[in-house]
């Protein structure tokens, strides 16, 4: 079932394509559960861009110092040989330039388990701003959590929250600015929580790495180890990867695609741990 956690992780690596400059316009996405990330993975960044002078000298001024304009993102996913088709759309924004909040709504068809929804509402804390104390290497450092509720009718548990920390930073002494991002998630859910929680909590590693390259283009690599949370096959999530391109169509719009492995497909297959196999992922990001 992590599987497709995994394939939300594929997803979100693709919109890492940010660049230096439009870090706004770029980094970090909705992720598939709404957070600002890549595909599955969260970043440190927070999500929303800033009103600037002009939009605050109009309007309602002192609530334009508190809140970020809002991202949108759609992500649209699918696995071939287990007949994984999943859809997302979520929303995300940023209280005082520290506090990002989100929301995701997912919808999950998988080889018969169809009309399947989950809920995520999230919370990020910004703990150190990168570059802070007039230095050039220190990352952006950042805890969140991520409430969740599944409709997956055979989940023994339908609701649980992951928790989790991250570190990024752009990297812009190479020949091209490198996006470095890694952390740690405490998580129960079984496919990121689409099939519901297991019986024990299990702390799994993540990060990202991207290469901004010319004409507004990135490209990467995703990663995240499968989340051991029961006893059976079905509840030790499998490892993915994927490899992804995003392009900053303009300073609001980003699209991505990507080719994610998300383990040996286990709903054809005998596998000791839980995959569907690999497949494509688009999405498209929308930032005000």
């Amino acid at each position: 079932m992590k599987s497709k956690s995994i394939i939300q992780t594929v997803v979100a690596g693709v919109v890492l394509l940010v660049g230096v400059s439009t870090a706004h316009a770029g980094v970090p996405l909705n992720n598939v559960e709404g957070v600002g990330g890549i595909a599955f993975n969260p970043l440190a960044y927070t999500a929303g861009t800033p009103f600037d002078d002009k939009d605050k000298a109009t309007g309602i001024g002192v609530l334009k110092d508190a809140i970020n304009k809002p991202q949108f993102g759609i992500w649209r996913i699918r696995l071939n040989k287990a007949k994984a088709d999943w859809t997302t759309e979520s929303v995300a924004t940023t209280l005082f330039g520290r506090l990002e909040t989100s929301y995701g709504s997912e919808t999950v068809s998988v080889n018969g388990f169809d009309g399947i929804h989950k809920q995520n509402l999230g919370l990020k804390g910004l703990l150190v701003k990168e570059n802070s104390f007039d230095t050039k290497w220190i990352p952006a450092v950042a805890v969140g959590v991520i409430d969740k509720e599944t409709s997956y009718k055979g989940a023994a548990d339908k609701s649980d929250q992951d928790y989790y920390a991250v570190a990024t930073k752009l990297i812009t002494q190479l020949p091209l600015p490198v996006l470095v991002s890694g952390g740690v998630r405490s998580t129960k859910g079984i496919a990121t929580g689409v099939l519901g929680f297991g019986t024990k909590r299990d702390t799994v590693g993540f990060g990202n790495v991207d290469v901004i390259l010319p004409w507004n283009v990135a490209v990467g690599y995703e990663y995240e180890q499968g989340a051991n949370v029961g006893s059976t096959a079905s509840t030790k999530n499998a490892d993915y990867y994927d490899i992804h391109a995003a392009w900053l169509a303009n300073k609001n719009l980003t699209l991505v695609a990507a080719y994610v492995n998300t383990g040996k497909d286990s709903l054809h297959n005998t596998t000791s741990k839980f995959g569907l196999g690999d497949g494509f992922v688009l999405s498209a990001n929308y930032a005000f």
